[in-house]
């Protein structure tokens, strides 16, 4: 009954606010609360887990309108990819070779990634750093997780705690290329010391580096809190809606670093006239959680998360060549105008996705003496409906208005059960065991463009165990070593490019944790086993989707290494470096007609070296100046390594100087912050995409191997700058 009260109490709240003056409590005693949302599938200080914890104070100063994957660049084995050149857009990152429908995400627990694509679209959420909390990447296939399969690496974040009191921020930042940031954030602070409203409001625009790469972005997070004792309360409603002008096709000739092709339009002698104003992506997607965190005792703590997601948007597109202007891809009709049959017209679609994702989560945590014990449970459900209907079309015929060419619905559901155990077994080696099940059940039905059946039936039960062992050498250094078994269900586009089968990768991690006052040092070496791992073959599908293949078998060895070394109490270095082989084994290519043996080959978008470091000089307490530095080595785009699939390698220096100050008055602080990125102006490129296709010569039956390749060059020298005045 006590339970039932407190959630009548906290359904209707915001209409029984009591203005009572605001009471201490114990931040500690909250803090826990807050972490138990996360704990079970957060890996621990004593987990054979190979992890980076990053809090928001870390990412505060680069905190200026770029998404997160830009602002996460510095962590070990991280490659992170922008469409508009600049970090504003569109936006991507690569873990240990990995991309990012391999990279778990979840919010609070609750899944981010796309139950079709696995993919993370961070430009649906703008600004969703600035409610942030604490975020852990975890390497590898890591602690069992909810939602798809980690295969590179998991990324979990925590949103802004409670605050105990009131405040309220404005932030404002301007920089290169029209890019421009505003946020307001609010927070009541405690109310009768139970009960606190926050929230935030952001929007950002910029032109990009790329010609036409604009982006118009609009966020919020609005977050109702109730505590007592042992209990934690919130609903937390946050959302996005992006308008973004396309910049995914990349381009061939280099010649010109900045050019778009996107939305071209040519006459009738193939010379470039204009760019269609509204080639566009334009998508909402809101989310609503309600969690519920309780301490029951010293030992028992549970937690259940409740969410909805809602996505709807389009991406509008002009059609004057090709596949896309035939009547039968657009299913119409034919006609006759004379003596001339009309099969084809120049047009403008639009390709629309309007989903539901609805989710379960429950955990049961135990702690008590030498025994840890984590039960965790998901339960999810997403219905995606995919239709193009046609705007316009100059010789259309029966058209008739919005109609549709094609529609398919996907439905997925799954259940995730997991139970960790980690016991001390003596006074230095603790152990640890990682049972996970998922249950996946994957159905398409309808229509692609073509037109062209689309139906798929698909069924998995994956066994994922995981184990290993924490040696305690000394108070301040461990030994660990894990064992760790991943498989994931192929994506959506996975099925619409071929018959794919699903994945299975087994992770070794050995490592050696340092932690002392002035440093840390963190190393630890890889090995990752895959089994028909569906690799980037370097294409892209019509829509600009990523093509993967199974490729039998491949591997990953690597060695990371990260430290944070206090010189002096002005100086600390940040370094950290990753060094990998990434191989494929005994891989085959058609070329020219003839299948041909490769031997072993590099796997694609897997540079050998990443390095990183953050240098940060603290001349007095409120002043910052840190040089950021990434080296990237050399990668092939593809798997078949063709010399034309290669991205050289390149180094970037980018320097963030800040400065807060506190004035004595209703203002509480002030921040500002400087980033100059590039500041050395390299030409670079952090992505791309190679392709292949056979073309057969009639006259002699002559087939030969075509390759091609396209770029997305960044930004030169650019900088952000932005000021935040807290009351």
């Amino acid at each position: 009954m006590k339970t039932i009260i407190k959630g009548f109490i906290f359904l209707t709240f915001l209409s029984s606010f009591s203005q009572n003056k605001d009471e201490s409590s114990d931040s500690i005693k909250v803090f826990i609360l807050e972490e138990v949302r996360v704990s079970s599938i957060r890996a621990k200080s004593t987990d054979p887990v190979t992890h980076t914890n990053i809090n928001k104070e870390d990412l505060k100063s680069r905190n200026l309108g770029q998404d997160i994957p830009i602002l996460l660049n510095y962590l070990p084995g991280v490659v992170t990819t922008s469409d508009a050149g600049a970090g504003i857009g569109y936006t991507g990152i690569r873990v240990r070779g990995s991309d990012a429908s391999r990279v778990n995400v979840t919010l609070n627990g609750i899944p981010f990634n796309d139950s079709e694509s696995q993919g993370t679209f961070w430009v649906n959420l703008p600004d969703f750093a600035s409610s942030i909390e604490s975020i852990q990447l975890q390497r590898g296939v890591g602690t069992s997780t909810n939602g798809s399969g980690a295969f590179g690496a998991s990324l979990n974040i925590l949103t802004d705690a409670m605050q105990n009191k009131a405040s309220s921020s404005l932030s404002t930042s301007f920089g290169s290329f029209n890019s421009v940031r505003n946020t307001l954030k609010f927070s009541t602070g405690l109310l009768n010391n139970h009960f606190e409203l926050s929230g935030r409001l952001s929007k950002i625009t910029s032109d990009g580096y790329i010609d036409r790469a604009s982006s118009d972005l609009k966020s919020y997070f609005l977050q109702g809190a109730y505590k007592d004792e042992n209990t934690l309360i919130k609903a937390i409603i946050f959302g996005g809606h992006e308008v973004t002008y396309q910049s995914w096709y990349g381009i061939e000739d280099l010649s010109n670093r900045t050019y778009n092709p996107a939305g071209a339009i040519y006459d009738e002698n193939g010379v470039l006239t204009s760019f269609y104003d509204s080639q566009e992506d334009n998508y909402r997607q809101d989310h609503y959680q309600i969690h519920w965190n309780e301490q029951i005792n010293r030992s028992w703590s549970t937690s259940i998360g409740l969410n909805y997601t809602y996505g709807r948007g389009y991406y509008e597109e002009y059609n004057d060549s090709g596949a896309d202007t035939s009547f039968s891809y657009l299913q119409l009709n034919p006609f006759s105008i004379g003596n001339e049959t009309i099969s084809s017209t120049e047009n403008v679609t639009r390709k629309w996705l309007d989903n539901d994702y609805y989710v379960f989560t429950s955990s049961a945590n135990y702690f008590k003496n030498k025994t840890r014990v984590d039960i965790g449970i998901l339960l999810s459900k997403y219905i995606g409906d995919h239709f193009g209907t046609i705007l316009w079309a100059q010789t259309p015929g029966d058209i008739i208005p919005k109609k549709r060419f094609y529609e398919n619905q996907g439905n997925k559901k799954e259940i995730n059960f997991y139970t960790k155990l980690e016991q001390v077994l003596s006074n230095r080696i603790t152990g640890f065991i990682d049972l996970q099940y998922r249950k996946v059940n994957y159905d398409i039905d309808g229509i692609l463009g073509g037109p062209k059946l689309f139906n798929v039936e698909s069924k998995y039960d994956f066994f994922n165990p995981k184990a290993g062992l924490t040696y305690q050498m000394f108070n301040n250094q461990q030994i660990y070593f894990s064992y760790s078994k991943a498989q994931r269900e192929p994506t959506r586009s996975d099925f619409e490019n071929g018959n794919p089968k699903p994945e299975k990768l087994n992770n070794f991690e050995l490592g050696w944790r340092i932690n002392k006052n002035s440093f840390y040092v963190y190393s630890n070496i890889y090995i990752m086993l895959y089994k028909d791992q569906l690799s980037l073959t370097g294409a892209l599908d019509d829509v600009g989707t990523p093509i993967r293949e199974n490729i039998g078998e491949s591997s990953r060895l690597g060695l990371e290494i990260e430290a944070k070394i206090s010189l002096s109490d002005k100086w600390i270095f940040q370094p950290n470096i990753a060094l990998s082989k990434n191989t494929n084994k005994d891989f085959y290519f058609k070329r020219d007609g003839i299948l041909s043996y490769l031997g072993n080959t590099r796997l694609s978008y897997s540079p050998e070296i990443v390095f990183g470091n953050i240098l940060t000089f603290k001349p007095q307490p409120n002043l910052n100046l840190s040089l950021l530095t990434k080296f990237v080595g050399e990668q092939y785009m593809s798997n078949i390594q063709a010399r034309g699939s290669k991205l050289d390698s390149y180094s970037v220096n980018d320097l963030n100087i800040s400065y807060n100050w506190k004035p004595k008055s209703a203002i509480s602080q002030i921040s500002i912050s400087l980033l100059i990125n590039n500041i050395l102006d390299k030409e670079y490129i952090s992505n791309g995409y190679f392709y292949t296709y056979d073309d057969n010569w009639s006259s002699s039956n002559q087939i030969t191997t075509i390759e091609g390749a396209g770029y997305y060059p960044q930004a030169g020298i650019n900088f952000l700058s932005g000021i935040t005045i807290s009351f």
